[in-house]
């Protein structure tokens, strides 16, 4: 969990991502912000997030984004 929430500080430092759950639905990562983040993911951790993965609920909290890259990185 630390290294997503190293990445998102990356993106947009300042949030609670520890706590927050509304990422997306919030307003405080924007579509650019996703864009940044999926490109700092994937380099990170080795990983290819898809456009079928752009969705949401993949990103709405720093969990979810784990949940994603865990997902990713076992295929």
């Amino acid at each position: 969990m630390k290294e997503v929430i190293e990445v998102l500080n990356e993106v947009k430092p300042g949030e609670d991502y520890e706590n927050a759950t509304n990422l997306i639905t919030d307003g405080i990562l924007t579509s650019f912000d996703i864009v940044t983040l999926v490109s700092l993911l994937n380099m990170k951790f080795n990983i290819n997030i898809s456009v079928m993965d752009l969705v949401p609920e993949n990103f709405e909290s720093a969990s979810a984004i784990l949940e994603l890259v865990n997902k990713l990185k076992e295929n």
